[in-house]
């Protein structure tokens, strides 16, 4: 393995002509410096990893490829051919393929409409119908997609959105598959079968570009690995050769500790949050814990399980049954609203669509659960707001050219920070927060972790839910286990291991005879 930035191609497989290859692409956007010189180089056959911190590039490089944006200076070849695709459907064309991490679909047509959307048979000048169902049909089949071409795509999962999106690229003559984050929103068997759509597709005439944050994941299914970071290209590493702590390195410019555990939590904290026979009418069933001052308490458990359902529940945002107190004193909370009054700040897994104004400033975000703070006489206090704003944009590290920025140019990781910010300024003492590094890259994580952190040592309370067992292994002194909406164990995190975890949330059947506390209860 390297030690030194070097260039794609200069190992083994040189003398054969890459199946794509971009060359000293750089890019430039009023006052930002995107891409500098930029090499990457897919050979045939082989799925290659694309990785960087947020802000590295990745996107604006797909873009590039995608035919979506022109590069200001370098070249492109396709089977050493020069490729210069004048936009998205020409890429299409010329067997460039690529599937965005939002999806670009149309709800309301069903899946061989948005297959083949603008491609339609026609027969006397109208779309023939029987034609698309039969054409879809036998693209499905062939991928191995069990889904029926005639079903609306609003009826339809994540994950089988995710499919069509495939189907979709793959209905061309596709010889390059390029994919950014395909498995943000898909849990463990759907992330499987994703890959083996992914290992039917590579073969000698074909490759992937595979743009992922996970690194489990990137070791699974890729040849090698190209790493961005700021812009610039840094290396091309052999996977299976690589360690993650290697790649992550590279990304950021510094070593990462990947495998570090919170200290024992000291004895007779007070009690903060406690929650008693949560149930509700779909899901949950009889879910009890108690998280104390200066905690953060995990909760782990596969896709279904109940997690963000009891997250719902506690603050509101779902009806529900069951008690709970804040500090000792039962409360009641019928809305997200009742929860803020009681010191509770909710951080959805959808930040975009629960957490943010997107098309408002980072100050207007700050403060808007804290408006009745900052106004006078019904009227909003701009100084004092755009203070409230600054002092919570420094605090955290939030980093924006201004607190008037539109929350949406920020990158993932700033726009949590900005939710973080919001429920800070409202000076909540309680924060549940739902997949809280969900599309953040590496680096970010890491700021994101040392925030919550930060905020469990000055006294504030965490619940905090997450797909990634590392992640909860990392930050929580116990962990909630959940299968199939009750709490089949509480673990310290000292007695805690991936495998023993697992067990409890597969463990559906067993959970009404556990106690209420203690390991594997």
């Amino acid at each position: 393995m390297s030690t030194t930035p070097h260039r794609p191609g200069d190992d083994r497989g040189r003398e054969a002509t890459p199946l794509l290859r971009a060359t000293g692409v750089s890019k430039s956007f009023p006052g930002v410096r995107a891409l500098e010189d930029v090499h990457l180089e897919l050979r045939h056959g082989e799925v290659l990893a694309l990785v960087g911190e947020n802000g590295a590039g990745k996107s604006t490089l797909m873009k590039i490829l995608s035919g979506l944006e022109t590069a200001d200076a370098g070249s492109l070849e396709v089977e050493g051919e020069p490729y210069a695709p004048s936009g998205p459907r020409a890429a299409n064309e010329l067997g460039i393929s690529t599937i965005h991490q939002e999806f670009h679909l149309m709800p309301d047509l069903t899946v061989a409409q948005n297959v083949f959307a603008g491609r339609e048979p026609r027969r006397a000048g109208f779309v023939d119908d029987r034609a698309l169902v039969r054409r879809a049909a036998g693209l499905l089949e062939r991928l191995g997609i069990p889904l029926d071409p005639r079903r609306r795509v609003s009826g339809l999962s994540v994950a089988e959105q995710q499919m069509v999106e495939i189907a979709k690229a793959l209905s061309f003559d596709t010889r390059v598959l390029i994919m950014d984050e395909p498995t943000a929103a898909l849990n463990d068997a759907e992330v499987q079968a994703l890959f083996r759509l992914v290992r039917d597709f590579v073969s000698p005439r074909t490759g992937v570009v595979y743009i992922s944050h996970r690194m489990e994941e990137i070791k699974e299914i890729s040849d090698r690995i190209t790493v961005l970071r700021d812009g610039r290209y840094i290396d091309t590493l052999d996977t299976p050769a690589t360690s993650t702590r290697d790649v992550i390195a590279r990304m950021v410019g510094r070593q990462i500790v990947t495998d570090v555990r919170p200290a024992p939590a000291p004895a007779g904290r007070p009690v903060v949050l406690r929650v008693e026979g949560l149930t509700t009418k779909k899901l949950l069933r009889d879910v009890s814990f108690e998280l104390h001052e200066g905690e953060i308490l995990g909760f782990a458990g596969l896709m279904g399980a109940g997690r963000t359902e009891v997250a719902r529940a506690v603050v509101g945002a779902d009806p529900s049954t069951g008690t709970v107190e804040v500090r000792g004193r039962p409360v009641t909370i019928r809305n997200p609203a009742d929860a803020v009054r009681h010191g509770i700040g909710y951080l959805s897994e959808d930040r975009k669509r629960y957490g943010l104004l997107l098309d408002q400033d980072v100050a207007w975000n700050v403060v808007l659960s804290s408006l009745r703070s900052q106004t006078r006489a019904g009227f909003v206090r701009d100084g004092a707001a755009r203070r409230t704003a600054a002092g919570m944009v420094g605090r955290l590290g939030i980093k924006t050219p201004s607190i008037r920025q539109r929350a949406k140019n920020l990158s993932g990781g700033n726009q949590q920070k900005i939710v973080l910010a919001k429920w800070l300024a409202r000076d909540c003492d309680v924060l549940v927060v739902d997949e809280p590094t969900r599309g953040i890259d590496v680096g970010a994580k890491e700021e994101i972790y040392a925030l919550l952190q930060d905020l469990a040592a000055q006294g504030k309370s965490i619940v905090m839910i997450s797909s990634e067992l590392p992640e909860v292994l990392r930050l929580a002194e116990r962990i909630v286990v959940m299968c199939e909406g009750r709490v089949t164990g509480v673990v310290d995190n000292a007695d805690a291991t991936p495998h023993h975890l697992m067990e409890l949330a597969t463990r559906f059947g067993a959970a009404h005879t556990l106690a209420p506390t203690g390991d594997a209860r």
